[in-house]
């Protein structure tokens, strides 16, 4: 591999692979997870499925990549020549297109509510406003709003179109003038928007309440459910099964310690939930809409707004929340389009920006069915779910299960000699002593965990 696809630095290094695991899955999927699974309790689970099971795939995909050099196809086509294994590569491929065709969507939401909260529109009153308390006119101009914002069929598809473009702009720069040189700016640009807000909210009175919630755990919240909700929430929020850790541990150098940087993104992306968390929960217990649903959409567009309405410097605060929510839905689909992107580059021979157009124009057309599919196509259904829904259903839901399941099984029982010993220890130079650990892990508890996740969602 030519060493311009190689990272340049250790910094923009990490930047990138925190980027790609610190995205929506943290800003919007965690908090709505945390609410739906009992507060602390799932926090408390969610934290130790990372670091037993999470860390370990993590490495095993990273390995992987390394050793391989390749796209998430070619790697099981270098390791394992004339061999079926490379299914797992195609899989996760797959599954990283099928989530980059709602996750467009989903950023292009986040352009348009950052655009309407610069510009003062999101707080502009929709008439007639019902005779009713502040909080429900507030939640009757927030869900208008939402509906507006989502729900129509134009401004969806404009903004949709819009950071397809950004993401084709910033791909055509390549792995160290596009890729690293956004995770240079835009992820400590994230974390010094996490602690600005996280000051905010945790200074509003009454926070502590919903600090309380999200902090204490309740032991008798845990349950079979809450666990394998966590052990879903791990694998979406640290992008295992989708190609892209294979893809970017392709670019790492060979003095890149896989390790060290392991535990430094998954904690990464474990200090950005908290932070969310610490954001939201205290926020709508404060203003009182802790019992709001905040579940998806409803949370981040309709729930948080109110809870901006509130405070003074209402524009101020949106926009730095929205440009948080962007700035993680960015650097998920630029890590998430790189998985497709290196698959044409490799298997097909294509130059950078022929490899990046082939893969993203024809999201102007997959992902504007998606974002229809709240609009005119809301009747269109695929086994009883919307476009958006089933997209969303089968790549999270069965797709990066499988992937991952395959990539355990192949790292841990049938990969070229100590693959996975020699990556860790960077072929025999520096030491590592949980090798033989997350090799355990790898082999005997992730497959039938993983597993458990799989069967429990079909069920």
């Amino acid at each position: 591999m030519a060493q311009n696809n190689e990272f340049k630095t250790k910094i923009g290094l990490i930047a990138a692979t925190v980027g790609s695991a610190v995205g929506l899955g943290n800003v919007w999927r965690f908090p709505a997870e945390t609410q739906a699974n009992g507060g602390a309790a799932f926090l408390l689970l969610y934290v130790a499925c990372v670091f037993v099971l999470g860390i370990p795939v993590m490495l095993a995909e990273f390995s992987l990549g390394r050793a391989g050099k390749s796209d998430s196809v070619g790697v099981f086509r270098k390791l394992a020549p004339g061999k079926a294994w490379w299914i797992a590569g195609a899989g996760g491929l797959l599954a990283s297109y099928l989530i980059l065709c709602f996750y467009m969507v989903v950023e292009g939401w986040t352009l348009e509510y950052l655009w309407q909260s610069v510009t003062g529109g999101l707080f502009e009153p929709v008439n007639p406003l019902p005779a009713a308390s502040s909080i429900e006119a507030e939640d009757y101009l927030f869900s208008h709003k939402m509906a507006d914002y989502i729900c129509s069929v134009w401004p969806p598809l404009i903004f949709t179109a819009i950071v397809i473009i950004i993401n084709i702009g910033v791909l055509t720069g390549g792995v160290q003038k596009g890729i690293e040189r956004l995770s240079n700016v835009l992820m400590p640009l994230l974390f010094i928007v996490l602690a600005a807000l996280c000051v905010v909210s945790l200074t509003l009175p009454g926070a502590s309440e919903g600090v309380k919630w999200f902090l204490a755990p309740d032991f008798s919240k845990i349950t079979a459910h809450t666990v394998i909700n966590a052990l879903g929430q791990t694998f979406f929020s640290l992008s295992l099964g989708m190609g892209i850790l294979i893809t970017y541990s392709a670019y790492y150098p060979a003095e890149t310690r896989l390790t060290r940087t392991s535990v430094i993104v998954a904690m990464s992306s474990l200090l950005v939930a908290l932070l969310v968390g610490l954001i939201i929960f205290p926020a709508v217990s404060s203003f009182g809409l802790a019992d709001h649903s905040l579940r998806g959409a409803t949370l981040v567009f309709q729930t948080l707004p109110e809870v901006f309405a509130f405070l003074p410097l209402s524009r101020l605060w949106a926009s730095l929340f929205f440009v948080l929510l962007f700035v993680a839905a960015l650097t998920s689909t630029v890590s998430i389009s790189e998985v497709t992107v290196a698959f044409f580059r490799d298997r097909f021979g294509m130059s950078r920006l022929k490899a990046v157009l082939t893969a993203l124009c024809p999201l102007l057309i997959f992902s504007s069915l998606c974002s229809l599919s709240f609009s005119t196509l809301s009747e269109f259904t695929i086994f009883g779910l919307t476009i958006f829904d089933f997209l969303d259903y089968f790549s999270t839901n069965v797709l990066l299960p499988l992937v991952s399941i395959g990539i355990c099984l192949y790292v841990g029982w049938f990969a070229p000699d100590r693959l996975l010993a020699r990556q860790l220890t960077n072929q025999g130079t520096i030491r590592s002593r949980a090798t033989s650990l997350i090799l355990f892990v790898i082999r005997w508890v992730a497959p039938p965990v993983i597993a458990l996740i799989l069967i429990s969602n079909w069920l």
